[in-house]
């Protein structure tokens, strides 16, 4: 994400206010009017319909200021972390060979994630672009979190299911303190049928809190250096407990 060049902050939004400059590529800048908007009105859509993808994500980055800061701030203070924000490497289609992943020993995390994209008829590129985030590093820090969202759901051991992302986005909530992440778990909750209700309660939440905690923060984690580790040994260096089944 760079800054594009030529950006300009004189120009002025629809509500008069100024709109600051370009800041990285994608962005779209609005003004505070404008962010509070958008956050009623992607909360509105998000709600009638969760699957609306580009109102959840739009909902994120309008409520996610705080926690995104603190994210980074997590992250300068790792020096794993600090090359992430540094070289800001992309978990996308240009970088990530599924072909040559799906070779790789049986039982390593590149491996895992290979099968688990390509079970679920997934792409690298499928998670949308970072637009509201008024500051490169924490849009970068944005993109992050939505780029190894199935990573986590690989290190977890939970399917895309209904009951497995709300798990994983209760996982989320502890480990990055995103608004959306608690917003998603509630909401989807009500969408569970009754038998589904029993296993969130009983197991998948209090696994997601315990495990979100005593895990390491993840999105200090360069996780394209350890494909060829074998997902139990890396589990156990990320201190990650997996999911009940």
């Amino acid at each position: 994400m760079q800054q594009a060049a030529g950006s300009t902050s004189s120009s002025k939004s629809a509500a008069g206010e100024p709109c600051k400059r370009i800041l990285y590529k994608g962005h779209n800048p609005i003004s505070p009017s404008q962010r509070v908007g958008l956050t009623f009105i992607s909360a509105f859509s998000a709600f009638a319909d969760p699957e609306r993808a580009d109102m959840v994500a739009a909902l994120g980055e309008t409520t996610g200021h705080r926690a995104l800061k603190q994210m980074h701030h997590r992250m300068l203070q790792d020096p794993d972390g600090i090359e992430l924000l540094r070289e800001r490497p992309q978990l996308d289609e240009h970088s990530v060979d599924l072909e040559a992943l799906g070779q790789l020993p049986s039982g390593t995390f590149g491996k895992a994630y290979a099968d688990f994209m390509a079970h679920n008829q997934f792409t690298p590129d499928s998670r949308l672009p970072v637009r509201f985030v008024d500051d490169a590093d924490l849009a970068y820090v944005m993109a992050r979190y939505r780029q190894v969202h199935d990573l986590w759901h690989v290190l977890s051991g939970l399917p895309p299911s209904l009951e497995g992302e709300i798990a994983l986005k209760w996982f989320e909530m502890v480990q990055t303190g995103l608004p959306v992440a608690a917003i998603s778990a509630l909401v989807g909750a009500a969408r569970v049928p009754r038998e589904g209700r029993a296993a969130l309660r009983q197991k998948l939440v209090p696994w997601a809190i315990r495990a979100g905690r005593r895990s390491v923060p993840l999105m200090n984690v360069w996780y394209e250096r350890y494909w060829d580790m074998y997902l139990s040994n890396f589990r156990e260096k990320l201190k990650f407990e997996p999911a009940p089944q």
